[in-house]
């Protein structure tokens, strides 16, 4: 449902040159950041449940969001990790006061293309809104405009931190762009919380406080700078402008493809009902997590190497391809018992994080619906992205763009072929991410096998007993939640809690003793990775 600036902004850290313990501390820093990120991502979600509930002005302002976010990633977000962290890294190493004349440069250049961009959306907030949303109603599409307005500025200081973060990168200053994803949502959820129940205010609380969250990331790197030397700078024909452009061109191109899929998804969501966009939304949030916590991550710690051993060549392709192979095995013994175990318990888990306030039993039934036809896609989705890794580590950004060209394509003949017999429902658009993902994924496979096989390497061997974990873990679960129900009706958060909790327990020690009695080599490693991370006690 379109990229978060929080994600671009992560993956750029891999750009920085630091040595093997700085990147160590920089890798902590910058996956607690993650982690608080989508802890307060999810809050953001739960809040506006809670006061404003799946309605259409809650789907009025997912499309308001969409500008900002839009424009951001095109025109800056994937710029950060591709073209400006190594240029400025480089410039850095040999001339800090160069490094502050380019840094200059580009927010000069930053505040004045953005101020015009800005202005202009502004001025045609009601055609751009019809283009989104053109299946609302004229009520709604006009409130939709109208949070478009509040929205569109917050682009132009969503990339001014951009360009702030990938500066910080540069002078290997990793702790305060580490956390100003999750600065950005907690600004949301405190001026959405005041707004509507101190001050009164409707949805445009949130538009407020998205506006103030991308102004605060800014405030909030500043320190950082504090040795910087920036004024305003015009020189257009400084040489690092060229290569910035060369490195970003091949990966604008995915970029486009990629908002010209969330624009469609949009505008054909919004026929479907004014709600349908809110429920996909919530479903959406809850899809996010364990593609962010187990593939993003997962994929960022292989590229550095699959890197390396693609500049090598020859002989190290073997390398390379047991490496790729090593990433996406962890990735499928993490993500099949996610999707199964969200698959059973969708209900609860929807009630426990949205069913407060004004967010309705059958909106949870509606979000409950969307989130399991979008776990069809979730494993996919997520051995898609180490597929991706593996070209950009090749330096070839263009074969995935194309990739993505087709699976527009895919989603476009899913979602439109079941309305030739009748209207097109909310479902048909879940199912098409879906198949999207699922053949995105696949014509990756399909790529990466021809640069070398990966049958071999223990991935047949992995799924099976990932599935075969799971289906008696699914079963357990399915057995078990309407007896926990029963004995713990959803009347109060406490049960709630106490549901999901005993569940997800439940389904997690079956489904490692299933990895243990198949013997699953993957599950050392998870224990030996838990073991990193678990506190050493002097002896």
């Amino acid at each position: 449902m379109g990229a978060q600036p929080e994600t671009t902004l992560t993956s750029s850290a891999d750009a920085a040159p630091v040595e093997t313990s700085s990147m160590a501390r920089a890798a902590a820093l910058i996956a607690a950041g993650n982690v608080a990120s989508r802890v307060l991502g999810l809050a953001r979600e739960t809040v506006i449940a809670n006061l404003f509930g799946a309605t259409g002005l809650v789907s009025a302002f997912r499309v308001a969001q969409i500008i900002p976010t839009m424009l951001y990633d095109l025109l800056v977000g994937g710029m950060v990790s591709s073209a400006l962290v190594p240029v400025f890294s480089e410039q850095a190493e040999r001339d800090r006061a160069g490094l502050w004349h380019l840094a200059s440069l580009i927010l000069s250049l930053a505040v004045v293309v953005l101020g015009v961009i800005v202005l202009l959306i502004e001025l045609a907030t009601p055609q751009i809104a019809f283009l989104m949303a053109g299946g609302f109603e004229p009520e709604l599409l006009a409130a939709t405009a109208r949070l478009m307005r509040l929205t569109t500025p917050a682009v132009l200081f969503l990339s001014l931190s951009g360009i702030i973060t990938g500066l910080l990168y540069a002078l290997k200053r990793f702790a305060l762009p580490a956390f100003t994803a999750a600065v950005f949502n907690a600004v949301i959820v405190a001026t959405a919380l005041m707004g509507a129940l101190i001050w009164g205010w409707g949805i445009e609380a949130l538009a407020v406080g998205l506006l103030l969250g991308a102004i605060l990331q800014v405030a909030l790197q500043l320190p950082g700078l504090r040795d910087a030397r920036l004024r305003l700078v015009f020189d257009l024909r400084h040489p690092a402008l060229r290569r910035i452009g060369k490195l970003y061109l091949p990966v604008i191109l995915g970029l486009v493809i990629s908002q010209i899929a969330i624009a469609l998804d949009r505008n054909l969501a919004s026929r479907t009902g004014e709600q349908s966009i809110a429920w996909m939304q919530f479903a959406t949030t809850i899809i996010q997590f364990p593609l962010g916590l187990i593939s993003a991550a997962i994929s960022l710690a292989i590229l550095p190497t699959l890197s390396r051993l693609a500049s090598v060549g020859g002989d190290a392709l073997n390398d390379f391809m047991d490496t790729l192979a090593a990433g996406l095995r962890l990735v499928l013994v993490l993500t099949i018992p996610a999707a199964v175990a969200l698959f059973v318990m969708a209900q609860p888990v929807v009630a426990l994080l949205f069913q407060h306030g004004d967010f309705t039993g059958f909106d949870t039934q509606q979000t409950a619906l969307a989130l399991r036809l979008y776990l069809f896609g979730l494993t996919f989705a997520a051995i898609d992205q180490p597929l991706i890794f593996a070209f950009y580590a090749r330096q070839n950004t263009l074969t995935p763009a194309l990739v993505g060209l087709l699976g527009v394509g895919f989603y476009l003949v899913a979602a439109l072929l079941p309305s030739l017999a009748r209207p097109m429902q909310m479902t048909d658009l879940v199912l098409a991410n879906s198949v999207q993902l699922t053949g995105h994924a696949l014509v990756m496979l399909w790529l990466v096998n021809r640069l070398a096989p990966l049958r071999g390497r223990g991935l047949e061997s992995t799924t099976f007993k990932a599935i075969a974990a799971s289906a008696a873990m699914g079963l357990l679960l399915w057995l078990t939640l309407p007896v926990l129900q029963a004995q713990l009706p959803a009347d109060n958060l406490i049960n709630e809690v106490a549901l999901v909790a005993l569940l997800s327990l439940a389904g997690g020690g079956i489904y490692l003793l299933g990895l243990y009695l198949l013997r699953s080599q993957e599950l050392t490693l998870l224990f030996s990775l838990l073991q990193r991370f678990a506190p050493k006690h002097n002896r």
